[in-house]
């Protein structure tokens, strides 16, 4: 019998199998990220359930800013001072980061061209490849002594040392996606504001940024969420003092800084390491919803 074209090409040769494969390995890898957030998210509130339901007080845990759980006569699990340390760095850390980038963005959106605009961008992703302990040896070895010698402090690893490290290791990625949001306001804008007899400053700070707030938003909550997550740095910036800090000059201790420096001298399975997790449950929640905000405002912004 004779194979018509239809048949021919509705028959299931070799490379629609290789087709079907390949669809299987891309919706793997799409949804394999979910997979590994929801499996570091159940591992480490099995690691901290036990504290969770035998040792945990929700006043003692958010309340109390006395973190001593190597106290043999009565461990103390407050995270209040490590709470008011990660704020305050991350809060001076956008501060010293929010002008960098949203400067920056501006320069390489609305001013540069050509060359110029393409160097900076390779520049600008070139500083956020840098490791943050490189940064955190920058904020050992330059930043301390600067410190000192200039506001005359006993001591240099504190919340401003660690604040302008952490802005500028968060202004990178800050300048890149304010730097999209930017670009995605229609040149209609600018032309229609131009016509009006606008100057270039009276167009971008009265039309393109007004447009792009959504945007810029989302880079500053992506900044904060960086701050918030970072540990290496903090670690060896702040100068590691369980302490609420009461000027920029105070040495302070980190959230994340708490669990890198404490979890490999603890016994497994003690509450010491649970509470560890416990704060592992609570980092993960806290920049889980601030990049899941951020992530909605994008997307809002774009879809409009």
């Amino acid at each position: 019998m004779k194979v018509t074209k239809t048949e021919d090409f509705d028959r299931r040769d070799l490379d629609w199998y290789i087709d079907k494969f390949v669809q299987l390995i891309v919706f793997f890898a799409g949804i394999s990220a979910i997979i590994f957030i929801i499996g570091i998210f159940v591992f480490i509130t099995m690691e901290g359930l036990g504290f969770l339901f035998e040792d945990f007080t929700f006043r003692e845990f958010f309340l109390s800013p006395f973190w001593e759980p190597s106290d043999e006569d009565a461990p103390e699990y407050g995270i209040l001072a490590l709470i008011a340390g990660t704020a305050s760095v991350t809060g001076l850390a956008m501060i010293v980061a929010i002008p960098f980038s949203l400067g920056a963005a501006i320069y390489i959106g609305e001013f540069a061209t050509g060359k110029v605009r393409e160097t900076l961008k390779v520049l600008v992703e070139l500083l956020a490849a840098i490791p943050s302990v490189v940064w955190g040896f920058i904020g050992l070895s330059i930043m301390n002594p600067l410190i000192i010698d200039l506001f005359d402090v006993p001591v240099g690893l504190n919340v401003l040392n660690a604040g302008i490290i952490l802005g500028l290791m968060a202004a990178p990625i800050m300048t890149s996606i304010a730097e999209d949001a930017l670009k995605a306001v229609p040149d209609r804008y600018r032309e229609a504001a131009e016509a009006l007899g606008a100057t270039r400053w009276q167009v971008i700070f009265k039309t393109v940024l007004p447009a792009a707030k959504n945007g810029l938003l989302g880079a500053v909550l992506l900044g904060v969420g960086r701050g918030f997550g970072e540990t290496m740095a903090v670690l060896m910036a702040t100068g590691h003092a369980v302490n609420i800090p009461g000027s920029l000059f105070d040495p302070v201790r980190a959230l994340t800084a708490t669990i890198a420096a404490e979890l490999g001298e603890t016994a497994v399975g003690s509450p010491h390491y649970q509470a560890l997790f416990t704060i592992g449950i609570f980092l993960f929640i806290i920049t889980f919803l601030i990049n899941l905000t951020a992530d909605l405002i994008v997307r809002g912004i774009r879809k409009g």
